[in-house]
Formats: structure tokens, sequence, C-alpha cells
């Protein structure tokens, strides 16, 4: 890599593992040009903030750490070097002040991503940062690297280049995985990419669907957690079926379908459920006697979906089953609508910096890599601290080469 008072930096990709890698280095006096097959900057960061921006979580680091599952240890110097107070502080310094949530989950006061995200750009824009959008990665030999742009095929010579193409899920907003093509072909090492904080496929009757599709099944458990889910027309997703969706994707790979057990009445025992299925429905139909007990609705129709008639009139098993409702997965709904992806670029393709180790002065940050964690905040930091560790270790680069 040649050495010049000012190196030609290229980052590709403009969600936050690149914009904080941008961050860092214009911050340090250097001018990199971002680089994006979309028409504008950070699109999945502004569809993850569409519920409420979760940046980060209000947890101690080592139990935070935690969730990144085998990724961990090459997490973790990111991690301690970008944590979430850290992110907090960041956040601060763009002038939004955040909040934690009862969940511990963080975010910005008025939940919104789009005020931040433009603060952001603001102010890597003055500080030099030059944006090219519509241009498309298409091919990288030895130095050059070519681009698909509104103007035709263009080619491009870097000092260095941060890649930040994310994964290849949510393809409308441009994580479709196409560099994993390009990459592959020098000889980068890749795990098969998987879907990540994803719904999972459910046989539910015509009736069920037809009437509760869309509808969320609130206050329930699944794995000793609190939380809720999201009923579709194909199975089930949402907040409490994306925190599990590891390990339910990896017991569906090695025997489908799966059964989990969900508890549809966290606060009683069976016991106490059963003694109140025991009590005298004088006149009252069944469904007015369930109704009359909290038992109605989307729970009561679950039951219907495992139970016949007269089952149904027998209070133990139905108390069973209210405990441990038996939730039959069949298979993954497809990567292309999963949140995040699993898999991408191995870590032993890279140095302590997330630079190629076959290629000096290039490195992989964010979704692209082979790693997974919950949605929402870990994701966001995640990708976030990468951005900086890439973006210090070639200031480090830079340094190192002008002395």
């Amino acid at each position: 890599m040649p050495s010049t008072l000012q190196p030609s930096i290229a980052i590709i990709g403009a969600g936050p593992a690149g914009l904080m890698a941008a961050e860092v280095l214009s911050k340090a006096g250097y001018a990199p040009t971002i680089f994006d097959a979309k028409p504008s900057a950070g699109r999945k960061f502004l569809q993850a903030g569409r519920g409420g921006l979760n940046l980060t979580y209000s947890e101690d680091l080592t139990l935070f750490s935690s969730h990144y599952f085998e990724a961990e240890p090459f997490l973790t110097p990111a991690l301690k070097n970008f944590t979430p107070d850290t992110l907090r502080s960041w956040v601060k310094d763009l002038g939004f002040e955040t909040f934690v949530g009862s969940s511990g989950k963080v975010y910005p006061l008025d939940k919104k991503a789009a005020p931040l995200l433009r603060a952001w750009l603001q102010r890597l824009k003055a500080n030099k940062t030059e944006f090219k959008m519509k241009h498309t990665l298409v091919d990288w030999s030895e130095d050059s690297w070519q681009f698909e742009t509104p103007d035709g095929l263009k080619e491009y010579n870097f000092d260095a280049v941060i890649l930040a193409f994310g994964g290849a899920s949510w393809p409308r907003l441009g994580s479709t995985g196409f560099w994993s093509k390009i990459v592959e072909k020098r000889g980068v090492k890749l795990a098969p990419f998987k879907a990540a904080n994803m719904g999972f496929n459910v046989k539910w009757s015509k009736v069920f669907k037809e009437k509760f599709a869309g509808q969320a099944l609130k206050n329930v458990s699944l794995f000793s957690q609190l939380g809720e889910l999201l009923i579709s027309e194909d199975g089930v997703q949402g907040s409490l079926i994306y925190t599990h969706s590891k390990q339910l994707r990896e017991a569906l790979e090695k025997s489908a379908p799966f059964t989990l057990s969900l508890d549809l009445f966290p606060h009683h025992t069976e016991q106490e459920l059963e003694k109140k299925l025991s009590g005298k429905k004088a006149k009252q139909s069944l469904s007015a006697f369930w109704k009359r007990m909290g038992l109605n609705g989307i729970k009561a129709s679950l039951l219907r979906e495992v139970l016949n008639t007269e089952q149904l009139q027998d209070s133990l098993l139905v108390s069973k089953n209210l405990k441990n409702f038996p939730l039959h997965l069949e298979s993954s709904r497809p990567l292309e609508e999963a949140i995040s992806t699993a898999g991408g670029v191995k870590f032993e393709n890279l140095d302590k910096g997330l630079m190629l180790q076959e290629f000096p002065g290039v490195y992989c940050v964010g979704e692209m890599l082979d790693w997974e964690a919950p949605t929402g905040g870990y994701l966001l930091t995640g990708v976030m601290a990468q951005g900086k560790q890439a973006g210090e270790a070639l200031l480090k680069r830079l340094k190192a080469q002008v002395k």
C-alpha cells in the first residue's frame, strides 16, 4: 500500500458499521469515501428504528458480550472498546439523550432513528467524508475496484478499503449478499448464510389464521423468558421468538419439525389453573366460563388447535396445555425475511484489527462477518463496535507508514 500524505480510503457500505469507521477516520483528519449501492445511507438502520430504535442494553459487559454466542471471543475486544455506555455517550455527543426502558433496552428519548442518522451524516460530511451512492461493487482484482454506477462502469484504486456490506437479509434495503462471490473469488473463506432473528413456520388451521394472523400473543413465557410473540399467516415471529431464533434454528437443523413448550399463563401454576377450571360452570357455555377466568381470544383458540371437543372438557388436560402448550415449528422462514444474517466471512481470515490477512489494507466489518446476536441493541452495538475497531486499526497502520 503506497504511503501518501492523503491516502485514498474507501468504505464500501453505508450502514452503521461503515459510518462508524468513517467517523473514526474523518475525526483523525482523513477523508474517506463511502460507496453504497443504494441512493441513501443507513436504510436498514432506519428500518430497525421503525418500532423504536433500540440502541443497546444497560447491562454488565460480561452478560452483554454473552449474547454473541460462539463469536463472543472475537467480538469482545471491539465491545470493550465500544461498550454500551460508550454508545450512549456517542449519542449524547450527537445531541440526543437516551433512556433505559423496563427491559434494559436503551433508546433515544424520541425513540426515532431518522433524526439521529441525519445528525450523524451531517457530522461526517462536515468532517469531509464523501458519499458516492448508487455505486455497486462488481469486481475486485489486485488493487483495482470496479463499480457499476449511474454513469456506467468505473474503476478505482485505493490505498485502503473497509468492506461493510452487511449480510444477506432484507435485500430490498441493500443487504443482498451479492458481495460473497466477489470476496470468495479472492480466496476469502465464508460460512454459509443462514437466517437469524426470523420467524418460523407453523401449520395453523384455516379458521385460526383468518381470525388471528397479525395479532400479538402477549404475556407468555418461552424458555422461562416473559414476552410476546406475533401470530402470522405462516407461523410465529416477534421479539420472544427472535431472542431464541438461533437455538430454534439449530434444533430444526437436527430434527424437524421441532416442538417447543410455550407457557400461556406464566403467572399461574398448573395446580392453580386446574383448580379454576374445575369450578362450577352452572349453565354457562365453556367459552363463557373460560372468559370469566381470563381464558379467551388467542389463548382459548390455541387450545382448540391441539385439543378436541371432549379433551377441552378435561380441566387437568387443559391446564397442562396452558402451561406447556406444544408449538410445532416446521421450518425457519426464508433468509430474505430475516432481520439479520448468520454466516459470512470467517474470523480466521482476519487479524486482530479485522484486516484480511491475505490482503493488507483491506478490512471486513459488521454483519458480513460470521456472527449473530439477538435483534436490536446487540446487533447495532456489535456492528458499530467493529466499525470503530477497524477504523482505529487502519489509523494505526497509516501512521506507521508515515514514519
